[in-house]
């Protein structure tokens, strides 16, 4: 269940996507949404070493594949 909590500033408390943690989602973070430089390093190293790659499958063998208008 999400909650809006904010700061007494009147930002949003947001979860980290690296850690889970809380995060301020607002000018006064930097990195935001993450809650670290370290959480931000942490999420680019993952895209960096194709980590959050979407499941494909490969064409078979004998199929021809690429640019459908040529085939």
């Amino acid at each position: 269940m999400a909650t809006n909590r904010k700061t007494p500033s009147g930002e949003r408390i947001v979860r980290c996507p690296a850690c889970g943690e809380d995060s301020v989602y607002g000018p006064s973070n930097p990195y935001r949404p993450f809650c670290s430089a370290r959480c931000k390093g942490i999420d680019l190293g993952a895209w960096a070493t194709e980590e959050f790659r979407m499941p494909a499958e490969a064409p078979p063998e004998d199929e021809p594949f690429g640019d459908p208008k040529i085939q």
